[in-house]
């Protein structure tokens, strides 16, 4: 059976003035999949989350979510959704369980009910000792876990995440990442944006990377990083002497800050190449950073 369509965009323009910081977009999210936006900061990849949950009109394309017109919509498509917004948003002056309380009136919730909800995603995000404390006094990990489980109030068909692990620590990152991969076994399908790669590795079914407003490939991680490069990569000091001749054969070679980056389908080809060099090297897999890297000349963390 053929998932439903969530989200679709077709050639999506948002101007500022005469910036486009999202500048014909096409995509579409299905039933049930993590989808991700991928990109540096600044790629236009908050103001693509912000016309879908309503919050910014698109300057001209077309958009639907949940089949209706965000821009004609709104109320109805917001009460299917669940937004985690990149900045927490919280009220520092008052509970957890306060914060939900006030949140959940907002869709009519009756308090018996309510009260229970707050109870059970307090427990599904590990806050459940932390429901009489004030916000301030939590952990940046801890505020972030209680956006999330704001935005599951309402029992959303789509949730929405801008930079949900952004600043944490890794192993809150890791538990969050679990949260989220639990909502989407439970059927949940989820929107999210990142410049992490490891993030977009570990959640997203498929997604669209994105640099300057533009999208530059999209599709299942894997088979992106199959499709544009060769299955090894090695790091050198850009100071090293590189070989030439036979040993460059095959070998594509990027040149990013103070590195060299040689793309390969040998490792034992690399190899040789970092002994003739003479000097340190690292040689791993390839994936998603690299592919930027390629495509763009850029890392993922660099801003525009």
């Amino acid at each position: 059976m053929p998932s439903e369509t969530l989200i679709q965009s077709k050639n999506l323009i948002k101007k500022y003035g005469d910036f486009p910081a999202v500048n014909g977009v096409d995509f579409e999210v299905k039933t049930g999949e993590c989808f991700g936006f991928l990109g540096p900061n600044g790629a236009g990849k908050s103001t693509l989350m912000k016309m879908i949950y309503c919050f910014s009109p698109r300057t001209s394309g077309n958009l639907t979510v949940f089949g209706m017109d965000p821009d004609k919509k709104a109320p109805e498509i917001k009460n299917r959704l669940g937004v985690a917004a990149q900045s927490d948003n919280l009220d520092e002056e008052i509970t957890v369980a306060q914060n939900l309380e006030i949140y959940g009136r907002y869709f009519g919730l009756a308090p018996s009910p309510l009260r229970e909800k707050i109870a059970e995603l307090l427990k599904f995000m590990a806050l459940e000792t932390r429901a009489d404390s004030k916000v301030d006094d939590l952990s940046g990990g801890m505020k972030r876990r209680l956006v999330i489980a704001r935005a599951l109030l309402n029992d959303p068909d789509l949730i929405i995440l801008d930079e949900p692990t952004t600043g944490l620590d890794p192993q809150v990152r890791h538990l969050i990442w679990a949260k989220l991969r639990d909502l989407k076994k439970q059927g949940v399908t989820l929107l999210l944006t990142t410049h992490y790669m490891e993030e977009a590795q570990q959640l997203c079914d498929r997604l669209l990377v994105i640099d300057k407003g533009k999208v530059l490939v999209q599709g299942k991680p894997a088979d992106l990083v199959k499709k544009h490069l060769k299955p090894f990569v090695m790091e050198l000091p850009s100071s090293s002497k590189l070989p030439k001749g036979a040993l460059m054969r095959n070998v594509r070679v990027e040149s990013h800050e103070d590195r060299f980056f040689l793309y390969s389908a040998s490792p034992s080809a690399l190899e040789k190449i970092a002994e003739a060099s003479k000097k340190d090297f690292q040689i791993r897999p390839t994936g998603l950073e690299d592919l930027f890297l390629k495509l763009t000349g850029r890392d993922l963390h660099e801003s525009e």
